[in-house]
């Protein structure tokens, strides 16, 4: 359940972009329906791992493990000054004339460096052609944009290393 903050006449303050319980219960009930007409919620070998997680004070909806532990991994980072912040989905790129297939891109985070540079990252367990697709249309639309993407090699490496002190990190 969501907490939110009141205002002075004791109603919720929802702020833009912050889940709220009608979402929450929208999301749930969406899952409910699927699995009621076999669509499976998430990855058939069980691995994706969709839920509410709260990482650096900040509540987000991760569609994966690998991108919860992404999280974490970018708070314990910005805890020990590698990086200024870090927002969950905060932007959505727009593609300006595609008419048909990706059309736009929300990326997983928004990270701030020290140096208040900007950077996009992508948590990708495997890359499929509308990925592909999408990460093209990203540099060829919005090249001032820096995108890493953090495939499976990436990531196993960023855990090899540090998913034992990163508090917070899920390995189940």
């Amino acid at each position: 359940m969501i907490h939110n903050p009141k205002d002075a006449a004791g109603k919720d303050i929802h702020f833009p972009g912050a889940p709220t319980p009608d979402l929450e219960a929208i999301q749930a009930s969406a899952v409910v329906a699927k699995r009621a007409v076999g669509i499976p919620f998430a990855n058939p070998r069980g691995s994706w791992k969709a839920a509410w997680r709260t990482h650096g004070g900040q509540r987000c909806f991760f569609r994966s493990r690998w991108e919860a532990n992404y999280a974490a991994y970018l708070e314990w980072l910005r805890s020990i000054g590698q990086i200024q912040s870090w927002e969950h989905e905060p932007h959505t790129f727009w593609f300006e004339g595609i008419r048909r297939g990706v059309v736009s891109y929300l990326p997983d985070f928004r990270v701030t460096n020290p140096n208040g540079s900007i950077e996009w990252h992508e948590v990708k367990g495997w890359m499929d052609a509308r990925s592909k697709t999408t990460i093209a249309r990203m540099a060829k639309y919005h090249p001032s944009e820096k995108l890493v993407v953090v495939a499976e090699k990436q990531y196993n490496e960023i855990k090899r290393k540090v998913s034992s002190i990163v508090p917070g990190w899920e390995t189940t």
